[in-house]
């Protein structure tokens, strides 16, 4: 291959989110953030109540007393988050539950109280899942068959509507 050639190969593609994310990454170390990961995953975190209503803005974390102490309990953050007024006072009743949610999605306290400030937050336009096709008969046969052993009838109806939506969803990308 000439050296002309190489320089036109096409280059291997690479995910928006892989891109994104390292840029983000610096940026929300700067907020007190480890990682873009909360901000990408916070609708998913606070639920739907939440999720567009909230903006999460930096961490504060306290002064490390004892650094060189393994045994000295890591003291957790204060969540500096903006919302409307509205959501401000449903959020300050719900603080803790929030909490719960955020140190789960950590897993370890990392969040020990949310400091809310009244700003007027960007609302993301929510969009909408595509809904997906209908199973061809030989797909459905073939799901059956694979929850034939299965007695419960609420999971069964649970794995077949996972099941359904999974062959749908996979075979749509194969496409």
């Amino acid at each position: 291959m000439s050296k002309a050639n190489a320089h036109n190969k096409p280059k291997e593609a690479k995910l928006l989110a892989d891109l994104v994310g390292k840029a983000m990454t610096p940026a929300c170390r700067k907020r007190g953030f480890a990682s873009v990961d909360i901000v990408a995953a916070w609708a998913d975190i606070v639920g739907e109540r939440y999720g567009t209503r909230v903006q999460p803005d930096k961490l504060i974390w306290p002064r490390q007393v004892e650094l060189d102490d393994p045994e000295a309990p890591r003291q957790s953050a204060t969540l500096v988050v903006h919302t409307d007024g509205a959501t401000a006072l449903m959020l300050s009743h719900d603080g803790m539950q929030v909490i719960e949610r955020i140190n789960s999605f950590y897993g370890w306290a990392a969040v020990g109280r949310i400091k809310i400030l009244q700003r007027p937050v960007r609302a993301k336009p929510v969009e909408e899942p595509k809904p997906l096709r209908s199973l061809s008969a030989s797909e459905e046969e073939k799901l059956e068959k694979s929850l034939e052993g299965v007695e419960n009838g609420r999971l069964r109806e649970a794995l077949k509507k996972l099941g359904a939506q999974v062959i749908a969803k996979n075979s749509d990308k194969a496409a």
